[in-house]
């Protein structure tokens, strides 16, 4: 499976073997070692061009899983594979730029990666690409296009695009402006736990009617992936 996360995961580095009793072996070093033999397979598999493998090679070099953390290493792989069209290294490699880890900072190259992964169904790129419209980022800004790829990433189940796409409507930014819809997809988000999606629901109660909220929490229902 694609890894496409941020930086979030924490994960032990690979140590070796480490005696923690009387000839007791510490479980997170047993943890490590196979971390370090998984990189390793990822290694010889990349070095043999296979997209995967080097799309989870830079993975563990980007989070020091099995290997020391290494920015450069990890965006030479991400690029190896993204050359070769794998989604989630293009995916991967658009945030190296966006952040300027292992490369140079470089939004509009950002935008084109995001742009390419969004178009394979990645719901981050997806996200990341309508933020990027939105602000004009890396590109021209286009805030109804921005409103569309939050959407597709909403539709994916992405909570911070179902919120993004409640506040456009409630702002009618890129959209027309409809509280109903506005507090239909932030009543999905908040159902996966998205705080401020929360606090704008709170919000738009004071707006709307009864009649209008069981309309929206109705609509909810067809929403949620």
């Amino acid at each position: 499976m694609a890894k496409i996360v941020s930086k979030v995961v924490l994960a032990e580095k690979a140590v070796g073997l480490a005696v923690a009793g009387e000839g007791d072996i510490d479980p997170a070093s047993i943890y490590d070692l196979e971390m370090a033999e998984a990189a390793q397979r990822d290694r010889d598999a990349a070095e043999r061009g296979d997209p995967e493998a080097q799309n989870e090679l830079g993975w563990k070099y980007d989070h020091g899983v099995g290997v020391a953390v290494d920015d450069r290493e990890a965006a030479q792989w991400y690029g190896k594979a993204a050359e070769q069209g794998h989604a989630g290294a293009r995916y991967n490699m658009g945030l190296m730029h966006l952040k300027g880890e292992g490369v140079p900072q470089d939004e509009r190259e950002a935008a084109r990666l995001f742009r390419k992964a969004a178009n394979q169904g990645i719901a981050e790129a997806q996200h990341n690409l309508g933020f990027m419209l939105a602000k004009g980022r890396g590109v021209a800004e286009d805030r109804r296009e921005a409103v569309e790829w939050y959407r597709k990433a909403a539709e994916q189940g992405l909570a911070q695009s179902q919120y993004c796409l409640g506040v456009n409507y409630s702002r009618g930014d890129g959209v027309p402006q409809d509280f109903v819809l506005s507090y239909a997809w932030l009543t999905v988000a908040a159902a996966q736990g998205h705080e401020d999606a929360e606090q704008g629901r709170s919000l738009l109660r004071t707006l709307l009617t009864r009649a209008q909220i069981s309309e929206a929490e109705n609509l909810s229902r067809t929403l949620a992936v």
